[in-house]
């Protein structure tokens, strides 16, 4: 049987090959999106972390005071020549550590708002003059305040050469110094698109210590020393509450864990593009050989004829699976890491890069090329095998086709029924919960599946009626549009099979499309309904905040009508942390749209708050009411009097407080982290947008956005929907393009005497290659009519969740994207009957009459 196998699968080679691309697309896809969520976290991995090794302990100040930035103080120069006699000790190598945001030549920031890219450190020169992490490839090292240098990576991304003068900024206002000297170096963070900038050490320790200290002391050990041991000991030498000592296997073990974490989010995408495509690949890979089998049904017989026993017949079939299914997985693998390779630059874009690494290759790929290739393929091949091998001998001799008993379209239209009757009911009993809640979402998603379950096993019985309906359309065409249709209608579940991958990809692109179209308006509509502000000048990060002196000079701006300052804290209020926005009375009227149901902004001052109408509900205060509270961090609860409650709006945040008072208990005292301004006219320009961007220094750390930047970037929330969207739509075209070519392709062998029929009585190629094409887009549209009902009817059920969390949201439906996909279907059917039709219409009437 073994023989008989191999002589099966190399006897139709071109048979063959369609089946390994059918089994080799779907390994392609999980395999790559595995290699890139492998590759990706690596890179992250790398761009996030620190090399440990030669480390064995880290010497490091404990959390500054709050409101700090500096360290505790006792790193510095004394405690480096003590830690030096420690018995154990080989080198101890002092560092300076922070962050800095540089411009580019065009004054563009580098790598903003990343806090694993925006590296800056102190050049600390051995006994030879040099730092040996930083080995100098042009220029020299800087020796005073006004220079730096940069990594040769830095220096190409930013366009920048010695000599020039470049501005950055920490967290404070800007500064601009002289390039002196490029560096190399090995720093992962930096060699995956990082930026690194170096100063010299009194003013590294300036900006990011204290004069005379450190922020980190690396110790190496001799050879055959403890780690845990010296540890110990460094420990008992530094104050308790002041400082402390770290192993280095045991920072690299914390820092593991929180990459993981920060990484494991990142996967998400990847991973759904993999169960997508090892999914509906299954659809493919089942269709496939369940053709392959009906078609070899009186071959399966003579062997049974001949004394083959069932067990032998499946396990012929079963080898042979598992020799496409090795072939396939090679194959695809192979190609999976093409695909691996390419989606960094299609899911990275030019503002958000993805970090740079090499494509890692790990166990799980190779597999889950294993498993999907040659695991799906034997269990596809294994269902239909045991249906025909059941088959008796003679029945089977005498047709090639076997029509489902009654009772199995009895069973089949019951548990269709079941499965519709019970995820369409979950999806309709949430529509009235208006709460995005977790518990809420999963019925969802549960209910999704239902109905995904349902429409696969209905779409057999669905198949007659739509297509008989739809055979008006093909009709108008004559003969050729009549067969065609029946031609589809010959094997219902064929159809269904062929049509379910189509269908899938519908469903889930248009589900995806409305919900992303009614949240992404939902968002516009949201950012900008409570701001009457022309631009919003803030940080690009939480941990900077917006210098107050700035202000005065944007207030002084030409064009500026008015220039109002926000502080932004945190309100623990009720056992829960809320957002207040320190404002000025006399100006946030002019730059936000307040809409007061009690009270107003007149008495607003120190001890006195106005909260917006979902807070004070769920506290149960209104107007002239008491909440107890306390801004930002430390435990001093007070009563604030409520001088007022507004709608909701997210520009005002939970609640409101005098600016005077919130910028005091901010994360930097002192500091504002909004600066709200109107201009004359309402003009909105790029000369505006130039000056206000001159006034607060040109900093990287600083963003200058009009109203309509803002909304794009409300809406850009939506773009990881989006990307996933149409890489759904990609994934479904390309796996339907192949599945619909091989049924096609398999359905013309089968037909060939059929075929050689209507040639000899009259039809012209040109009518086969139409018949051909028309059967093609007659399974195409019924997939996608399936897909749009289903994907429709769930957008609007899972979107009725969104209400709850946003008061804007209404159902929207993107007609554009709607039409683009049912145009993309109807041309994967005319597409796909391409090669089938041409060879269709190049039988020889008498030589397929003649076929047996």
């Amino acid at each position: 049987m073994l023989r008989t196998a191999l002589r099966n699968a190399l006897a139709y080679k071109a048979r063959l090959v369609m089946t390994v691309l059918a089994v080799c697309l779907g390994v392609a896809f999980v395999c790559g999106t595995l290699v890139f969520a492998e590759s990706s976290a690596a890179a992250y991995r790398a761009a996030s972390s620190k090399n440990f090794a030669g480390i064995a302990v880290t010497v490091t100040p404990k959390d500054p005071p709050p409101g700090t930035t500096t360290t505790s103080g006792v790193l510095d120069d004394a405690l480096v020549r003590k830690l030096a006699d420690v018995p154990g000790v080989a080198a101890v190598r002092p560092s300076v550590d922070g962050s800095a945001t540089l411009n580019a030549a065009d004054g563009s920031p580098l790598r903003a708002g990343k806090a694993w890219a925006n590296l800056a450190a102190a050049y600390v020169a051995g006994k030879d003059g040099a730092d040996s992490r930083h080995p100098l490839a042009e220029g020299r090292a800087p020796a005073n305040s006004g220079e730096l240098a940069v990594d040769r990576g830095t220096a190409d991304a930013g366009h920048l050469r010695v000599g020039d003068l470049v501005t950055l900024a920490t967290d404070g206002p800007v500064m601009t110094k002289r390039l002196v000297g490029i560096v190399t170096t090995q720093d992962t963070r930096v060699t995956a698109g990082g930026t690194l900038a170096l100063f010299d050490r009194a003013t590294a320790q300036r900006l990011f210590a204290a004069p005379g200290h450190y922020t980190s002391i690396d110790l190496a050990a001799k050879a055959g020393t403890d780690q845990v041991a010296l540890s110990d000991q460094v420990t008992a030498l530094l104050p308790a509450d002041r400082a402390l000592a770290t192993s280095g296997a045991a920072q690299a073990a914390q820092q593991a864990a929180n990459v993981d974490m920060m990484t494991r989010g990142y996967q998400k995408m990847p991973k759904i593009f993999a169960g997508v495509a090892l999914f509906i690949g299954s659809f493919l890979i089942v269709n496939t050989f369940t053709m392959l089998v009906s078609r070899r049904t009186r071959e399966i017989a003579l062997l049974r004829a001949i004394g083959a026993t069932r067990r032998q017949v499946v396990r012929s079939v079963l080898w042979e699976a598992v020799l496409v299914g090795l072939a396939a997985s090679a194959a695809g693998f192979v190609a999976g890491l093409g695909i691996a390779s390419v989606l960094p630059d299609l899911l990275g874009t030019a503002q958000d890069p993805l970090p740079l690494g090499p494509l890692v290759i790990g166990a799980r790929p190779v597999m889950a090329a294993l498993g999907v290739g040659v695991g799906i393929t034997v269990l596809a091949a294994w269902l239909p095998s045991r249906r025909a091998a059941k088959i008796a001998p003679i029945e089977a001799l005498r047709s090639a086709e076997q029509p489902p008993t009654p009772t199995a379209s009895r069973v089949r239209t019951a548990v269709g029924l079941v499965l519709l009757a019970g995820g369409a009911g979950l999806l309709v009993s949430l529509t009235g919960a208006k709460d995005a809640s977790d518990a809420n979402l999963q019925n969802a998603m549960f209910g999704c599946a239902l109905l995904v379950a349902a429409m696969i096993t209905l779409a057999p019985l669905l198949a007659v009626p739509v297509i008989r309906l739809g055979g008006r359309l093909t009709g108008r065409f004559g003969v050729t549009g009549r067969l065609a249709r029946e031609n589809a209608l010959r094997d219902p579940r064929r159809t269904a099979a062929t049509a379910s991958v189509l269908m899938i990809s519908t469903a889930l692109v248009a589900g995806l499309a409305v919900i992303g179209d009614s949240t992404s308006k939902a968002l516009d509509r949201q950012a900008a309904s409570g701001l009457s502000a022309d631009y919003v000048i803030g940080s690009r990060t939480t941990t900077t905040a917006i210098d107050p002196a700035a202000l005065k000079r944007v207030a002084g701006t030409p064009g500026v009508k008015t220039a109002s300052a926000v502080a932004d804290s945190t309100l623990f209020t009720g056992g829960k942390v809320r957002n207040i926005s320190g404002v000025d009375p006399d100006t946030v009227s002019s730059v936000m749209q307040l809409d007061f149901t009690s009270g107003s902004l007149k008495d607003l001052g120190p001890g006195r708050i106005a909260l917006s109408s979902s807070v004070a509900r769920e506290q149960g205060v209104s107007t002239g009411g008491t909440v107890n509270a306390h801004i930002g961090p430390g435990d001093d609860f007070k009563p604030y009097t409520v001088v007022g409650v507004y709608q909701d709006n997210p520009i005002a945040d939970d609640a409101l407080g005098a600016r005077s008072e919130v910028q005091q208990h901010s994360f930097k005292p002192g500091t504002v982290q909004r600066i709200l301004v109107r201009t004359d006219g309402g003009t909105v320009s790029k000369a505006t947008g130039d000056r206000l961007r001159t006034a607060t220094g040109n900093s990287p750390l600083v963003q200058v956005k009009d109203r309509e930047e803002l909304v794009h970037e409300a809406a850009g929330s939506m773009g990881e929907l989006l990307t996933l969207m149409y890489g759904l739509l990609a994934i479904g075209v390309v796996i339907s393009l192949l599945g619909i070519v091989n049924t096609l392709a398999m359905s013309v062998a089968e037909r060939t005497r059929e075929i050689g029929v209507l040639r000899a009585i009259g039809m012209d190629r040109a009518g086969i290659r139409r018949m051909i094409r028309l059967e093609a887009v007659t399974v195409a549209a019924f997939g996608t009519l399936l897909g749009l009902v289903g994907g429709l009817f769930g957008a609007w059920a899972v979107g009725s969740l969104a209400g709850g969390a946003m008061t804007q949201y209404s159902l929207s439906l993107p007609w554009g994207t709607l039409l683009l996909v049912c145009l993309v279907s109807l041309t994967i059917g005319v597409v796909a009957a391409a090669v089938p039709a041409r060879r269709a219409a190049a039988l020889s009437p008498l030589e397929a009459v003649a076929e047996t």
